[in-house]
């Protein structure tokens, strides 16, 4: 109020010489300006956490279509820009396991942005945002259906997308959904539970080789794709899955697993139970995603401090 005043004062006054009336004002837009953005600025510096890491999720990435697990480009887009201003910083997939096996460093406010299902939406839309802000991803694909990826209603990720994004930027992966696990039998997820077959309910030994044939065709068709430097990490289908399920990706070369359930991970995050937070929703704002995340850390510091 104190500027509007001043700026009125000097109009007020015929002797003040144009171009010094002027020059003021010019002046006093800058500062008005700097005022605006420097809350910005600062908040780059704050930290909200240290040696930990908040993986989100998104799904499908869409001008018009609409659901609970799609949002449009801009909206993708101006979340990403949103957590860069507010300093957080994207890491890789393999900067991410390196924190976790390895120990290594990584900066405050972490974060890594994964994908679920391998939509063609993520080339079309999704890649060209990333490359453009040179954010890293990981995108787990459901590999059924590459070799006719517009077969599904929704169409999927083509072979050759895939590889050019891999060529253009080695920071965007590919890892695995499973094959074709990702669907449910009597309402229960196909990936954590066994299926009557014939009339009978399988055997142990049946179950355990569907899971593991399904994830280790999963990953081997992905490798042909060079779509990873290692391809050792999957996302649960549905989030649905047991101590069995993970003794059975185990089996089939499987280190790191991502779940759908909120928090933050830690070096001593278990790695096939690694939590993330769902930014997909077009109910997350550009202003309250980083909210999303301040709100999951405090959540598991409350549960962890309960114990």
């Amino acid at each position: 109020m104190g500027l509007i005043i001043y700026i009125h004062t000097i109009h007020c006054y015929g002797a003040v010489d144009l171009k010094y009336r002027m020059f003021i004002v010019s002046l006093l837009t800058v500062m008005i300006v700097f005022l605006n953005f420097s809350p910005i600025l600062a908040s780059a510096k704050d930290v909200y956490y240290s040696n930990e890491v908040a993986v989100l999720v998104y799904h499908h990435i869409d001008e018009f279509e609409q659901s609970s697990v799609t949002i449009t480009p801009r909206l993708f887009e101006r979340q990403l820009v949103s957590l860069q201003r507010k300093g957080f910083h994207f890491i890789s997939l393999d900067q991410f396991k390196d924190f976790k096996t390895k120990g290594k460093p990584i900066p405050d406010n972490a974060l890594l942005i994964t994908f679920d299902d391998g939509y063609e939406s993520f080339y079309t839309h999704a890649f060209p945002i990333l490359k453009r802000l040179q954010i890293p991803a990981v995108n787990f694909v459901i590999t059924k259906d590459l070799d006719d990826p517009k077969r599904p209603k929704l169409a999927s990720l083509s072979k050759d997308e895939i590889k050019q994004m891999r060529s253009e930027d080695p920071n965007i992966e590919f890892q695995g959904h499973s094959d074709e696990l990702h669907a449910m039998k009597d309402g229960k997820p196909m990936l954590s539970n066994k299926l009557i077959l014939n009339g009978k309910l399988e055997t142990e030994v049946e179950f355990k080789s569907r899971v593991v044939q399904d994830t280790r065709k999963c990953m081997a068709k992905l490798k042909e794709l060079n779509a990873s430097k290692n391809m050792d990490s999957y996302a649960y289908p549905y989030g649905s899955y047991d101590d069995t399920t993970i003794s059975y990706l185990h089996e089939a070369g499987i280190q790191y697993a991502f779940t759908t359930k909120a928090g933050l991970a830690s070096e001593w995050t278990d790695s096939m139970q690694i939590p993330r937070i769902n930014g997909g929703s077009p109910f997350v704002r550009p202003h309250s995603i980083s909210n999303l995340i301040k709100q999951a850390k405090r959540e598991q510091s409350q549960f962890v401090s309960s114990k």
